[in-house]
Protein backbone atom coordinates (compact mmCIF):
# COMPACT_ATOMS: atom_id res chain seq x y z
CA UNK A 1 0.00 0.00 0.00
CA UNK A 2 1.11 3.51 -0.73
CA UNK A 3 -0.86 5.07 2.37
CA UNK A 4 1.83 6.28 4.04
CA UNK A 5 3.30 7.91 1.08
CA UNK A 6 0.37 9.54 0.32
CA UNK A 7 -0.38 10.56 4.57
CA UNK A 8 3.29 12.18 4.06
CA UNK A 9 2.72 14.21 1.09
CA UNK A 10 -0.79 15.37 2.23
CA UNK A 11 0.43 16.40 5.46
CA UNK A 12 2.97 18.59 4.00
CA UNK A 13 1.21 20.07 1.64
CA UNK A 14 -1.03 21.43 4.58
CA UNK A 15 2.34 22.73 6.52
CA UNK A 16 3.53 23.83 3.49
CA UNK A 17 0.59 25.33 1.50
CA UNK A 18 -1.12 27.71 3.71
CA UNK A 19 -3.55 29.06 0.86
CA UNK A 20 -5.20 25.51 1.02
CA UNK A 21 -9.12 26.33 0.72
CA UNK A 22 -11.10 23.85 2.53
CA UNK A 23 -15.07 25.09 1.61
CA UNK A 24 -13.91 28.59 0.98
CA UNK A 25 -12.21 28.87 4.72
CA UNK A 26 -9.01 31.51 3.76
CA UNK A 27 -6.71 30.85 6.68
CA UNK A 28 -4.52 33.73 6.06
CA UNK A 29 -7.49 36.10 5.97
CA UNK A 30 -7.75 39.23 8.35
CA UNK A 31 -10.40 38.98 10.10
CA UNK A 32 -12.46 42.19 9.91
CA UNK A 33 -16.15 40.94 11.57
CA UNK A 34 -17.43 37.72 13.05
CA UNK A 35 -16.99 35.84 10.53
CA UNK A 36 -13.29 36.67 10.62
CA UNK A 37 -13.22 35.22 14.39
CA UNK A 38 -15.32 32.19 13.59
CA UNK A 39 -12.31 31.63 10.82
CA UNK A 40 -9.54 32.67 13.00
CA UNK A 41 -11.11 30.08 15.93
CA UNK A 42 -11.65 27.53 12.93
CA UNK A 43 -7.62 27.61 12.31
CA UNK A 44 -6.37 27.85 15.84
CA UNK A 45 -8.68 24.71 16.43
CA UNK A 46 -7.53 22.92 12.90
CA UNK A 47 -3.51 23.56 13.37
CA UNK A 48 -3.76 22.40 17.21
CA UNK A 49 -5.38 19.55 16.05
CA UNK A 50 -2.21 19.01 13.68
CA UNK A 51 0.09 19.61 16.44
CA UNK A 52 -1.16 17.63 18.96
CA UNK A 53 -1.20 14.53 16.51
CA UNK A 54 2.13 15.58 15.82
CA UNK A 55 3.16 14.73 19.27
CA UNK A 56 0.82 11.73 19.29
CA UNK A 57 -1.66 13.60 22.31
CA UNK A 58 -4.21 11.82 20.19
CA UNK A 59 -7.44 12.71 22.68
CA UNK A 60 -6.44 15.96 22.47
CA UNK A 61 -6.07 16.17 18.77
CA UNK A 62 -9.69 14.21 18.23
CA UNK A 63 -10.49 16.95 20.78
CA UNK A 64 -9.25 19.67 18.67
CA UNK A 65 -10.96 18.19 14.90
CA UNK A 66 -14.63 17.51 16.74
CA UNK A 67 -14.11 21.76 17.83
CA UNK A 68 -13.56 21.88 14.07
CA UNK A 69 -16.73 19.84 12.67
CA UNK A 70 -19.34 21.76 14.89
CA UNK A 71 -17.90 25.27 13.43
CA UNK A 72 -18.01 23.23 10.02
CA UNK A 73 -19.39 19.80 8.92
CA UNK A 74 -18.72 19.96 4.93
CA UNK A 75 -15.01 19.65 5.38
CA UNK A 76 -14.07 16.19 4.64
CA UNK A 77 -10.50 16.85 5.63
CA UNK A 78 -11.64 17.02 9.42
CA UNK A 79 -12.88 13.01 9.53
CA UNK A 80 -9.95 12.46 7.95
CA UNK A 81 -7.44 13.48 10.77
CA UNK A 82 -10.25 12.39 13.27
CA UNK A 83 -10.81 8.87 12.15
CA UNK A 84 -6.73 8.94 12.35
CA UNK A 85 -6.63 10.11 15.78
CA UNK A 86 -9.69 7.55 16.94
CA UNK A 87 -7.40 4.50 14.99
CA UNK A 88 -4.46 5.79 17.18
CA UNK A 89 -6.53 5.57 20.19
CA UNK A 90 -7.82 2.54 19.32
CA UNK A 91 -12.01 3.62 19.31
CA UNK A 92 -12.23 1.41 16.30
CA UNK A 93 -15.91 1.77 15.36
CA UNK A 94 -15.79 5.98 15.93
CA UNK A 95 -12.49 5.48 13.24
CA UNK A 96 -14.48 4.25 11.32
CA UNK A 97 -17.48 6.32 11.23
CA UNK A 98 -15.21 9.18 10.71
CA UNK A 99 -13.07 7.93 7.84
CA UNK A 100 -16.29 6.70 5.69
CA UNK A 101 -17.95 10.42 6.55
CA UNK A 102 -14.04 12.15 4.82
CA UNK A 103 -14.70 9.43 2.25
CA UNK A 104 -18.60 9.85 1.26
CA UNK A 105 -17.89 13.93 0.85
CA UNK A 106 -14.64 13.52 -0.93
CA UNK A 107 -15.25 9.81 -2.83
CA UNK A 108 -12.55 10.60 -5.56
CA UNK A 109 -9.95 11.26 -2.85
CA UNK A 110 -7.44 8.61 -2.86
CA UNK A 111 -5.49 9.71 0.63
CA UNK A 112 -9.11 9.50 2.46
CA UNK A 113 -9.78 6.03 0.61
CA UNK A 114 -6.50 4.43 1.02
CA UNK A 115 -6.62 5.39 5.03
CA UNK A 116 -9.71 3.51 5.28
CA UNK A 117 -8.58 0.30 3.03
CA UNK A 118 -5.75 0.31 5.46
CA UNK A 119 -7.73 0.69 8.45
CA UNK A 120 -10.02 -2.68 7.15
CA UNK A 121 -6.44 -4.60 6.51
CA UNK A 122 -5.83 -4.10 10.09
CA UNK A 123 -9.16 -4.86 11.53
CA UNK A 124 -8.98 -8.43 9.44
CA UNK A 125 -12.63 -6.87 7.45
CA UNK A 126 -11.08 -8.04 4.35
CA UNK A 127 -14.91 -7.89 2.90
CA UNK A 128 -15.05 -4.10 3.48
CA UNK A 129 -10.94 -3.65 2.37
CA UNK A 130 -12.25 -5.74 -0.67
CA UNK A 131 -14.79 -2.88 -1.43
CA UNK A 132 -12.88 0.04 -0.90
CA UNK A 133 -9.53 -1.08 -2.80
CA UNK A 134 -12.16 -1.89 -5.61
CA UNK A 135 -12.26 1.84 -5.44
CA UNK A 136 -8.57 2.50 -5.63
CA UNK A 137 -7.72 0.34 -8.18
CA UNK A 138 -8.08 3.45 -10.72
CA UNK A 139 -5.44 5.14 -9.12
CA UNK A 140 -2.34 2.98 -9.17
CA UNK A 141 -1.87 -0.75 -10.65
CA UNK A 142 -0.55 -2.05 -6.79
CA UNK A 143 -4.22 -1.63 -5.25
CA UNK A 144 -4.56 -4.08 -8.31
CA UNK A 145 -1.68 -6.69 -6.67
CA UNK A 146 -3.54 -5.58 -3.06
CA UNK A 147 -6.98 -6.68 -4.49
CA UNK A 148 -5.33 -9.87 -5.43
CA UNK A 149 -3.73 -10.81 -2.69
CA UNK A 150 -7.90 -9.70 -0.53
CA UNK A 151 -9.47 -12.19 -3.10
CA UNK A 152 -6.81 -15.04 -2.16
CA UNK A 153 -7.43 -14.89 1.55
CA UNK A 154 -11.26 -14.42 1.25
CA UNK A 155 -10.79 -17.58 -1.33
CA UNK A 156 -12.00 -16.29 -4.28
CA UNK A 157 -9.25 -17.86 -6.38
CA UNK A 158 -10.53 -17.48 -9.89
CA UNK A 159 -10.89 -13.65 -9.30
CA UNK A 160 -7.32 -13.30 -8.33
CA UNK A 161 -5.90 -14.96 -10.64
CA UNK A 162 -7.58 -12.95 -13.69
CA UNK A 163 -5.90 -10.04 -11.99
CA UNK A 164 -2.54 -11.61 -12.03
CA UNK A 165 -3.14 -12.04 -15.34
CA UNK A 166 -3.90 -8.94 -16.22
CA UNK A 167 -1.06 -7.15 -14.53
CA UNK A 168 1.61 -10.00 -15.85
CA UNK A 169 0.57 -9.19 -19.29
CA UNK A 170 0.76 -5.19 -19.08
CA UNK A 171 3.36 -5.39 -17.11
CA UNK A 172 5.26 -8.54 -17.59
CA UNK A 173 5.95 -11.10 -13.89
CA UNK A 174 6.80 -10.20 -11.04
CA UNK A 175 8.45 -12.47 -7.92
CA UNK A 176 5.53 -11.23 -5.46
CA UNK A 177 2.55 -12.16 -7.85
CA UNK A 178 4.29 -15.42 -8.61
CA UNK A 179 4.21 -16.40 -4.87
CA UNK A 180 1.14 -14.93 -4.69
CA UNK A 181 0.22 -17.16 -7.76
CA UNK A 182 1.84 -20.17 -6.14
CA UNK A 183 -0.21 -20.17 -3.25
CA UNK A 184 -3.38 -19.95 -5.54
CA UNK A 185 -2.21 -23.43 -7.31
CA UNK A 186 -1.06 -24.94 -4.03
CA UNK A 187 -3.98 -24.22 -1.92
CA UNK A 188 -6.55 -25.19 -5.22
CA UNK A 189 -4.68 -27.95 -6.38
CA UNK A 190 -4.36 -26.65 -9.80
CA UNK A 191 -0.84 -28.21 -10.68
CA UNK A 192 -1.61 -28.68 -14.25
CA UNK A 193 -2.52 -24.91 -14.62
CA UNK A 194 0.43 -23.86 -12.88
CA UNK A 195 2.32 -25.73 -15.36
CA UNK A 196 0.63 -24.63 -18.35
CA UNK A 197 1.63 -21.00 -16.94
CA UNK A 198 5.01 -21.83 -17.09
CA UNK A 199 5.00 -23.44 -20.28
CA UNK A 200 3.31 -20.36 -21.67
CA UNK A 201 6.37 -18.09 -20.40
CA UNK A 202 9.21 -20.05 -21.70
CA UNK A 203 7.17 -20.02 -25.09
CA UNK A 204 6.73 -16.26 -25.15
CA UNK A 205 10.27 -15.54 -23.55
CA UNK A 206 12.54 -18.19 -24.44
CA UNK A 207 15.38 -16.51 -23.35
CA UNK A 208 14.80 -15.73 -19.64
CA UNK A 209 16.55 -18.30 -17.90
CA UNK A 210 14.25 -18.14 -14.72
CA UNK A 211 11.19 -19.43 -16.61
CA UNK A 212 12.45 -22.80 -17.42
CA UNK A 213 14.19 -22.84 -14.02
CA UNK A 214 10.46 -22.64 -12.47
CA UNK A 215 9.10 -24.87 -15.03
CA UNK A 216 11.88 -27.79 -14.27
CA UNK A 217 10.74 -27.16 -10.62
CA UNK A 218 7.54 -27.55 -11.15
CA UNK A 219 7.77 -30.63 -13.55
CA UNK A 220 9.76 -32.10 -10.73
CA UNK A 221 7.34 -31.98 -7.93
CA UNK A 222 4.59 -33.16 -10.25
CA UNK A 223 6.95 -36.57 -10.93
CA UNK A 224 7.05 -35.76 -14.64
CA UNK A 225 10.81 -36.06 -14.50
CA UNK A 226 11.40 -36.82 -18.05
CA UNK A 227 9.65 -33.07 -19.10
CA UNK A 228 11.77 -31.36 -16.34
CA UNK A 229 15.04 -33.20 -18.15
CA UNK A 230 14.14 -32.05 -21.27
CA UNK A 231 13.73 -28.68 -19.87
CA UNK A 232 16.82 -28.42 -17.89
CA UNK A 233 18.64 -30.14 -21.39
CA UNK A 234 16.80 -27.12 -23.51
CA UNK A 235 18.14 -24.19 -21.04
CA UNK A 236 21.27 -25.52 -21.26
CA UNK A 237 21.44 -25.08 -25.02
CA UNK A 238 20.56 -21.42 -25.19
CA UNK A 239 22.26 -20.77 -22.28
CA UNK A 240 25.42 -22.97 -22.00
CA UNK A 241 26.70 -20.76 -19.20
CA UNK A 242 24.06 -21.14 -17.04
CA UNK A 243 24.62 -22.12 -13.52
CA UNK A 244 21.75 -22.65 -11.66
CA UNK A 245 20.36 -25.34 -13.93
CA UNK A 246 23.18 -27.84 -13.15
CA UNK A 247 21.27 -27.80 -9.58
CA UNK A 248 18.75 -29.87 -11.62
CA UNK A 249 20.88 -31.75 -14.04
CA UNK A 250 23.38 -33.33 -11.83
CA UNK A 251 20.18 -35.00 -10.34
CA UNK A 252 19.18 -36.04 -13.65
CA UNK A 253 22.10 -37.37 -14.71
CA UNK A 254 23.00 -39.81 -11.44
CA UNK A 255 19.39 -40.92 -12.10
CA UNK A 256 20.63 -41.50 -15.75
CA UNK A 257 23.72 -43.10 -14.77
CA UNK A 258 25.73 -41.19 -16.60
CA UNK A 259 28.54 -40.75 -14.09
CA UNK A 260 30.62 -38.41 -15.87
CA UNK A 261 28.26 -35.52 -16.69
CA UNK A 262 27.00 -35.83 -13.12
CA UNK A 263 30.44 -34.59 -11.88
CA UNK A 264 30.79 -32.11 -14.62
CA UNK A 265 27.27 -30.37 -12.90
CA UNK A 266 28.20 -30.99 -9.58
CA UNK A 267 31.75 -29.59 -10.00
CA UNK A 268 29.90 -26.53 -11.88
CA UNK A 269 27.00 -26.04 -8.51
CA UNK A 270 30.54 -26.29 -6.04
CA UNK A 271 31.99 -23.55 -8.31
CA UNK A 272 29.21 -21.06 -8.49
CA UNK A 273 29.03 -18.06 -7.22
CA UNK A 274 25.87 -17.84 -7.67
CA UNK A 275 24.37 -21.20 -5.64
CA UNK A 276 23.52 -20.34 -2.07
CA UNK A 277 25.88 -22.45 0.26
CA UNK A 278 23.12 -24.41 1.50
CA UNK A 279 21.99 -25.80 -2.13
CA UNK A 280 26.07 -26.39 -2.61
CA UNK A 281 26.15 -28.42 0.90
CA UNK A 282 23.16 -30.77 -0.61
CA UNK A 283 24.69 -31.25 -4.28
CA UNK A 284 28.48 -31.74 -1.94
CA UNK A 285 26.01 -34.45 0.41
CA UNK A 286 24.76 -36.57 -2.56
CA UNK A 287 28.54 -36.16 -4.40
CA UNK A 288 29.31 -38.29 -0.92
CA UNK A 289 27.16 -40.64 -1.39
CA UNK A 290 27.93 -41.49 -4.66
CA UNK A 291 31.71 -41.90 -4.68
CA UNK A 292 30.74 -44.28 -1.07
CA UNK A 293 28.86 -46.58 -3.92
CA UNK A 294 31.36 -45.73 -6.80
CA UNK A 295 35.05 -45.29 -5.10
CA UNK A 296 36.69 -44.91 -8.61
CA UNK A 297 35.41 -41.09 -8.55
CA UNK A 298 37.24 -40.54 -5.38
CA UNK A 299 39.36 -37.98 -7.21
CA UNK A 300 36.91 -36.33 -8.22
CA UNK A 301 35.11 -35.95 -5.06
CA UNK A 302 38.62 -34.53 -3.58
CA UNK A 303 39.10 -31.96 -6.52
CA UNK A 304 35.50 -30.58 -5.28
CA UNK A 305 36.39 -30.50 -1.42
CA UNK A 306 38.92 -28.29 -2.40
CA UNK A 307 36.85 -26.01 -4.50
CA UNK A 308 34.70 -25.51 -1.56
CA UNK A 309 37.64 -25.46 1.39
CA UNK A 310 37.18 -21.59 1.30
CA UNK A 311 33.32 -21.38 1.84
CA UNK A 312 33.20 -21.05 5.74
CA UNK A 313 30.55 -23.47 5.53
CA UNK A 314 30.96 -25.83 8.36
CA UNK A 315 28.16 -28.17 7.36
CA UNK A 316 29.85 -28.88 4.50
CA UNK A 317 33.22 -29.44 6.25
CA UNK A 318 32.02 -31.70 8.40
CA UNK A 319 29.95 -34.01 6.06
CA UNK A 320 33.55 -34.15 4.52
CA UNK A 321 34.75 -35.81 7.49
CA UNK A 322 32.21 -37.86 8.05
CA UNK A 323 32.94 -39.40 4.44
CA UNK A 324 36.65 -39.88 5.30
CA UNK A 325 35.93 -41.54 8.67
CA UNK A 326 33.33 -43.68 6.24
CA UNK A 327 36.45 -44.38 4.20
CA UNK A 328 38.89 -44.53 7.18
CA UNK A 329 41.20 -41.80 6.95
CA UNK A 330 41.34 -40.40 9.64
CA UNK A 331 44.07 -38.00 8.71
CA UNK A 332 41.99 -36.51 6.52
CA UNK A 333 38.39 -36.94 8.69
CA UNK A 334 40.83 -35.12 11.51
CA UNK A 335 41.67 -31.85 9.37
CA UNK A 336 38.29 -31.47 8.27
CA UNK A 337 36.74 -31.61 11.86
CA UNK A 338 39.84 -29.18 12.93
CA UNK A 339 38.19 -26.86 10.81
CA UNK A 340 34.69 -27.28 11.12
CA UNK A 341 35.71 -26.92 15.13
CA UNK A 342 36.98 -23.51 14.09
CA UNK A 343 33.33 -22.59 12.71
CA UNK A 344 31.51 -24.39 15.49
CA UNK A 345 34.12 -24.83 18.45
CA UNK A 346 30.48 -25.22 20.81
CA UNK A 347 29.72 -28.21 18.19
CA UNK A 348 30.00 -31.25 20.98
CA UNK A 349 29.48 -34.12 18.27
CA UNK A 350 32.73 -32.32 16.24
CA UNK A 351 34.83 -32.22 19.39
CA UNK A 352 33.93 -35.46 20.33
CA UNK A 353 34.84 -36.84 16.70
CA UNK A 354 38.10 -34.76 17.27
CA UNK A 355 39.22 -36.00 20.07
CA UNK A 356 38.61 -39.45 19.51
CA UNK A 357 40.42 -39.32 16.33
CA UNK A 358 43.66 -37.79 18.27
CA UNK A 359 43.55 -40.72 20.47
CA UNK A 360 43.23 -43.18 17.60
CA UNK A 361 45.80 -41.12 15.83
CA UNK A 362 47.97 -40.71 19.25
CA UNK A 363 48.84 -37.29 19.20
CA UNK A 364 48.31 -37.70 23.14
CA UNK A 365 49.29 -34.20 23.50
CA UNK A 366 46.94 -32.77 21.62
CA UNK A 367 44.04 -34.98 23.07
CA UNK A 368 45.66 -34.32 26.58
CA UNK A 369 45.25 -30.38 25.82
CA UNK A 370 42.50 -30.04 24.29
CA UNK A 371 40.23 -32.30 26.73
CA UNK A 372 41.10 -30.30 29.35
CA UNK A 373 39.71 -27.23 27.89
CA UNK A 374 36.76 -29.34 26.90
CA UNK A 375 36.24 -30.01 30.70
CA UNK A 376 35.95 -26.35 31.40
CA UNK A 377 32.75 -25.91 29.02
CA UNK A 378 31.42 -29.72 29.73
CA UNK A 379 32.22 -30.74 33.31
CA UNK A 380 29.67 -33.35 33.60
CA UNK A 381 30.66 -35.13 30.10
CA UNK A 382 32.30 -38.48 31.50
CA UNK A 383 33.56 -39.26 27.68
CA UNK A 384 36.15 -36.37 27.85
CA UNK A 385 37.41 -37.47 31.43
CA UNK A 386 38.10 -40.96 29.69
CA UNK A 387 39.57 -39.45 26.41
CA UNK A 388 41.81 -37.37 29.20
CA UNK A 389 42.82 -40.10 30.75
CA UNK A 390 43.81 -42.02 28.00
CA UNK A 391 46.18 -39.54 26.89
CA UNK A 392 47.41 -39.08 30.04
CA UNK A 393 48.15 -43.11 30.36
CA UNK A 394 49.66 -42.83 27.48
CA UNK A 395 51.56 -39.40 28.19
CA UNK A 396 52.94 -41.78 31.61
CA UNK A 397 51.29 -39.90 33.73
CA UNK A 398 49.62 -42.23 35.69
CA UNK A 399 48.64 -40.52 39.22
CA UNK A 400 46.76 -37.67 36.99
CA UNK A 401 45.27 -40.20 35.28
CA UNK A 402 44.01 -42.01 38.81
CA UNK A 403 42.32 -38.88 39.72
CA UNK A 404 40.63 -37.78 36.19
CA UNK A 405 39.05 -40.98 35.15
CA UNK A 406 37.86 -41.72 39.39
CA UNK A 407 35.94 -38.29 38.66
CA UNK A 408 34.69 -39.57 35.22
CA UNK A 409 32.91 -42.44 36.64
CA UNK A 410 31.05 -40.16 39.41
CA UNK A 411 29.47 -38.59 36.27
CA UNK A 412 28.84 -42.00 34.10
CA UNK A 413 25.22 -43.26 34.42
CA UNK A 414 23.60 -46.78 32.52
CA UNK A 415 26.56 -47.17 30.17
CA UNK A 416 28.56 -50.74 30.53
CA UNK A 417 30.87 -50.35 27.50
CA UNK A 418 32.58 -46.94 28.51
CA UNK A 419 32.48 -48.13 32.70
CA UNK A 420 34.41 -50.87 31.01
CA UNK A 421 36.87 -48.64 29.41
CA UNK A 422 37.24 -46.77 32.21
CA UNK A 423 38.34 -49.74 34.26
CA UNK A 424 40.80 -50.85 32.31
CA UNK A 425 42.46 -47.39 31.80
CA UNK A 426 41.96 -47.75 35.55
CA UNK A 427 43.89 -50.68 35.79
CA UNK A 428 46.71 -49.18 33.25
CA UNK A 429 47.49 -46.77 35.38
CA UNK A 430 47.84 -48.85 38.40
CA UNK A 431 49.80 -50.90 36.46
CA UNK A 432 52.17 -47.82 35.46
CA UNK A 433 52.48 -47.46 39.23
CA UNK A 434 53.42 -50.95 39.94
CA UNK A 435 50.23 -51.49 42.23
CA UNK A 436 49.44 -54.84 40.49
CA UNK A 437 46.65 -55.99 42.95
CA UNK A 438 44.39 -52.91 42.03
CA UNK A 439 45.31 -52.84 38.33
CA UNK A 440 44.41 -56.91 38.46
CA UNK A 441 40.94 -55.58 40.99
CA UNK A 442 40.05 -52.97 37.87
CA UNK A 443 40.84 -55.43 35.33
CA UNK A 444 38.72 -58.13 36.39
CA UNK A 445 35.92 -55.83 36.82
CA UNK A 446 36.00 -54.60 33.02
CA UNK A 447 36.28 -58.17 32.22
CA UNK A 448 33.34 -58.97 34.29
CA UNK A 449 31.48 -56.32 32.51
CA UNK A 450 32.57 -57.25 28.79
CA UNK A 451 31.83 -60.61 29.35
CA UNK A 452 28.40 -62.22 28.29
CA UNK A 453 25.90 -62.99 30.31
Amino acid sequence: MKRNFYIVIFFFGILLLPQINYAQVDFNKTPDDDLGDHEDRFQELFYEGLKQKGIENYDRAAEAFLKCIELDKTIPVLYFELGKSYNKLKNFGAAEDALKKAVDKDPDNEWFLDELYGFYTSQNEQEKAIKTVQQLVRFHPDYKEDLASLYVQTKKYDKALEILDALDAEFGVSVNRDILRNRIYDATGRKKDQIKNLESRVENNPDKESNYLALILRYSENNETEKAFETAKELLKINPNSQLVHLALYKFYLDDNDAEKAIESMKVVIKSTQIKPEAKLKVLTDFVKFVKANPEYEADLIEATSLVSDTNNSKTIIELGQYYLSRNNKEKALEQFEEALKLEPNNFEVLKNTLLLYIDLKKFDLAKVESNKALESYPSQPLLYLINGVSLNELNQPKDALEVLETGLDYLIDDTKMEADFYNQLSKAYTLLNNTDKAKTFSDKAKQLQSPN
